[in-house]
């Protein structure tokens, strides 16, 4: 082990903490910075979209985190927890992987819906996402303070364009939702019982999204007596009704083909920036017992813009056969919000050895994801003829639903080396079977967790976690049955100084 990673970090650590102040301040900022370049887009969430546990030590633990040190996870946990920290100052280095098995099944009406055999079944591509994450703290006084960059959540998944999704007109059906966060903490302790955290969060979204309609699906949404999924308008939809009127008896639409994305797995290719923040409290009236208390705000985030992708139709006209139309321009996904979430936990030392601890959290999905509101302009391009300078305003119905977690999880210390975890997460799914998109899957429920950590002196150690998500497989609206499950891995290495 003398020439590995592991074995030279306390080295590199002290080299680092000879710096000066101003100088490791500038040292985290380039490093945050260079994670943020290379972390991967999309985490694949299941508490929701947000993940089902931050940190190897309270993913272990069912997620539960609100009340006990679980590290600079409580950046994005409960900052409060901080203040637990023993030494002058550490830093975590973490890394994930993140493996959701997902499924989707023509309905049995599929012939009559998208003109594609019943019952036939595409499984997404994207089975493996890499995620790294860091946290830096130090204390002066009462005070502690650093930097961490967390990715918060996400959606997404990829059907290959010769499966059914591709409605047999090889259209790739691709989603890839993310958001980031880099946090400056700030936490006081008042006294020995009771410490308060608060943090300023930079936020940033990316999100890619190649989505193919069946004809019938988008007619659903440009109908004003029909409209069950959502709806479009728009002077694009009165252009595209009126060449309707003019072609044949028997004109039908095969699809219609929204498309953005850079393919890459580090940045989505519509972007958004914004601002968030979390208060959080941490009560501790003996050594055995802590109470937690936190309270994330809704983000601000601007809207995801994007120029220069396409939107696509094809008409099936008797006697002229399919007459495709691409159509270039600018998309906008209004108003994507990440939401309020409210936490309350404890922890409890039944035993020196032990460690009990529960949350219950509730987020309010309900306040940001009633609806996906996207719109595209076509650009002045010769080639949209007609339609330059037209736009077409559509809208998805989601209906999310609050969400209340409970999150439950012990700890043991087998010995002075080795902490061994155990934990259950479970929550109500917000999603409407009704609207649920098979493009943006976040349906898992419940889940099982594990995890150990081993303490190589008293100033490094490794920790890591594994969490199985089982299968949620509800049938939407349109009779489609979306299979979901999920497994996460997270390793970190901590250093104390």
């Amino acid at each position: 082990m003398a020439g590995s990673p592991i074995a030279q970090f306390p080295a590199l650590a002290t080299t680092y903490m000879s710096l000066p102040p101003l100088s490791r301040f500038r040292t985290l900022i380039l490093a945050a910075t260079i994670l943020g370049i290379v972390a991967p887009a999309t985490l694949h969430a299941t508490n929701g979209m947000n993940m089902e546990g931050y940190g190897p030590v309270a993913t272990a633990m069912g997620g539960a985190s609100l009340a006990f040190d679980n590290g600079t996870a409580g950046l994005i946990n409960n900052p409060a927890t901080l203040g637990l920290m023993e030494g002058n100052a550490r830093l975590d280095l973490a890394f994930g992987i993140l493996g959701p098995n997902i499924k989707v099944s023509s309905p049995a009406t599929a012939p009559n819906i998208f003109g594609v055999p019943a019952n036939q079944t595409a499984k997404s591509s994207a089975n493996a996402f890499f995620m790294p994450a860091m946290g830096y703290t130090r204390r002066t006084g009462n005070f502690v303070y650093g930097l961490g960059m967390f990715g918060q959540g996400g959606m997404g998944c990829e059907y290959d364009e010769n499966s059914w999704r591709g409605l047999g007109f090889g259209l790739k059906n691709r989603t890839e939702v993310s958001v980031g966060r880099l946090i400056v903490p700030l936490v006081y302790k008042f006294s020995e019982t009771l410490q308060i955290g608060a943090t300023a969060d930079f936020m940033w979204a990316g999100m890619d999204l190649q989505m193919a309609m069946s004809g019938n699906q988008f007619f659903d949404l440009v109908m004003p007596t029909s409209q069950h999924f959502g709806r479009a308008s728009g002077t694009i939809v009165q252009s595209f009704s009126q060449i309707l009127g003019m072609m044949p008896a028997g004109t039908s639409v095969d699809y219609a083909y929204f498309n953005f994305t850079n393919g890459s797995m580090f940045t989505g290719e519509a972007r958004a920036y914004g601002y968030g923040g979390k208060l959080g409290v941490l009560y501790t009236p003996s050594k055995e017992l802590s109470f937690g208390l936190t309270y994330h705000t809704q983000s601000k985030l601007s809207d995801m813009t994007t120029q220069g992708n396409t939107l696509s139709f094809q008409l099936n006209v008797p006697g002229m056969g399919r007459m495709p139309q691409t159509l270039t321009g600018d998309f906008r996904i209004r108003d994507f919000q990440w939401p309020a979430l409210l936490g309350a936990g404890f922890a409890w030392k039944p035993a020196p050895r032990w460690l009990i601890a529960a949350d219950l959290r509730e987020i309010f999905w309900q306040d940001v994801m009633q609806q996906f509101n996207m719109s595209f302009v076509a650009s002045g391009a010769a080639s949209n003829g007609s339609f330059a300078g037209q736009n077409l305003d559509a809208v998805l119905f989601q209906n999310w639903k609050n969400q209340t977690v409970l999150q439950l999880g012990a700890a043991y210390e087998a010995s002075e080396q080795l902490t061994l975890r155990g934990g259950f997460n479970t929550g109500n799914n917000p999603v409407p079977d009704y609207y649920l998109n098979c493009l943006f899957p976040a349906i898992v429920k419940t889940h099982l967790t594990a995890g150990i950590g081993w303490k190589f002196d008293a100033r490094s150690s490794v920790d890591a976690s594994f969490t199985y998500g089982f299968k949620a497989d509800p049938v939407n609206g349109s009779g489609s049955s979306v299979s979901h499950s999920q497994t996460n891995l997270q390793v970190m290495y901590s250093h104390r100084f």
